[in-house]
């Protein structure tokens, strides 16, 4: 074979590891081991929780919030909420909601410290063994913290995410709603596995007494948490049925600023806790490298693989190469192009995919400045 080939076959298998090959293994390999809900168990106990919501969100989207989680099936004598305020705490006066829970507090750190802060503040108050972290925006399903507590009760699982859906009726047909149904699958059959390599920010639970502060300017607690947790040899767990839904629609330009702040997370975890790299240490150390270091090479191999086929068109014949360039440009002009609801598709399709090939290069450029401060960006 000529270098093109060679080119066009690794950039086709470094798409295929992380986005194709890695996600079917572990759906086989999850449904080999199967469902262990019924074994191994211990009865959920009848025990307060708490719900930590770390937000900066106005007191009236927040009011709104705890409505949500007291008006659940969760009894609200049994429920204890703790609102860590990135900022000032003066505006936020929560009275009146019904029904009332056990326990409200607001607690804050001055000078907008950012979020790890407020989540150690926030755990520090909390006084139930089982803790569940969220976030302003989403809405959880009336059963939601049962449906956590009860996969909790698996006393082999030091955390459980839960599975955040795009509630919006555009979104749900958008290509963010398809990579979110594809990781939620990912996330549980890896569960099924060992652990899930990450949770959702948006809805997960832990146990307390697992509870380490944060280190200040952490990006994704929502990856360093799990991680921790596994490499002191905890399992982290996936529950499908404990919904966050959220309502809001996302903009590509949005969604492009999300995933530079969520992939430069990864790249921040690995050099604050780099023995996330060492296979002897980490026991997801293969899911790990798939899931979320391989992803980081999807530009270059997309890349690699266009050259080598180009390469290998024109070295078999000027004109099929030729052939080739325009029948990939035309055909991007033509999808874009067309009317409705498919050429709005197409274009949104196009728009995401460059957007988020994107964000990966700008997350690998903080990473190597070490460049961590991007919630501002």
């Amino acid at each position: 074979m000529s270098v093109w080939h060679w080119l066009a076959l690794f950039g086709l298998v470094l798409v295929l590891i992380p986005w194709v090959l890695y996600p079917i293994a572990m759906a086989s390999l999850g449904r080999r081991v199967g469902d262990q809900a019924d074994s191994h168990t211990e009865s959920p106990r009848a025990a307060t929780i708490t719900v930590v919501i770390a937000t900066r969100a106005p007191p009236d989207a927040v009011r709104l919030r705890l409505e949500n989680l007291v008006q659940g099936n969760w009894p609200a004598e049994r429920l204890e909420l703790v609102v860590a305020v990135d900022g000032d705490p003066a505006p936020y006066k929560f009275l009146g909601l019904h029904p009332p829970p056990r326990r409200l507090m607001v607690v804050a750190r001055a000078g907008n410290p950012g979020k790890a802060a407020a989540l150690n503040a926030g755990v520090a108050a909390a006084t139930s063994e089982l803790v569940v972290f969220t976030d302003t925006a989403q809405q959880f399903a009336p059963d939601t913290l049962a449906r956590l507590v009860e996969a909790m009760a698996k006393s082999w699982f030091g955390a459980v995410s839960g599975a955040l859906e795009l509630g919006n009726e555009t979104a749900a047909h958008s290509p963010i709603a398809t990579y979110w149904r594809m990781e939620r699958r990912l996330r549980g059959a890896e569960a099924r596995v060992h652990s899930a390599i990450g949770v959702s920010g948006s809805v997960y639970i832990m146990r307390r007494a697992l509870w380490s502060p944060l280190p200040a300017g952490l990006i994704l607690d929502d990856l360093w948490i799990p991680m921790r947790l596994i490499l002191a040899g905890h399992r982290v767990g996936f529950a499908e049925a404990a919904v966050a839904r959220d309502f809001r629609t996302t903009t590509t330009g949005q969604e492009f600023r999300r995933k530079v702040r969520t992939l430069t997370g990864n790249l921040q975890l690995v050099a604050w806790l780099p023995s996330v790299l060492a296979p002897w240490r980490n026991p997801v150390w293969v899911q790990f490298l798939c899931h979320k270091l391989l992803r980081l090479l999807t530009p270059q191999a997309l890349l690699l693989l266009g050259v080598g086929m180009i390469g290998s068109a024109f070295t078999f014949s000027p004109a099929v190469g030729w052939w080739l360039v325009g029948a990939g440009i035309g055909g991007t002009i033509l999808g874009s192009l067309l009317p409705g609801g498919i050429g709005r598709r197409i274009r949104g399709g196009l728009a995401w995919g460059l957007s988020m090939q994107g964000a990966i290069l700008m997350a690998t450029w903080n990473g190597v400045r070490g460049r961590w401060d991007v919630w501002q960006a």
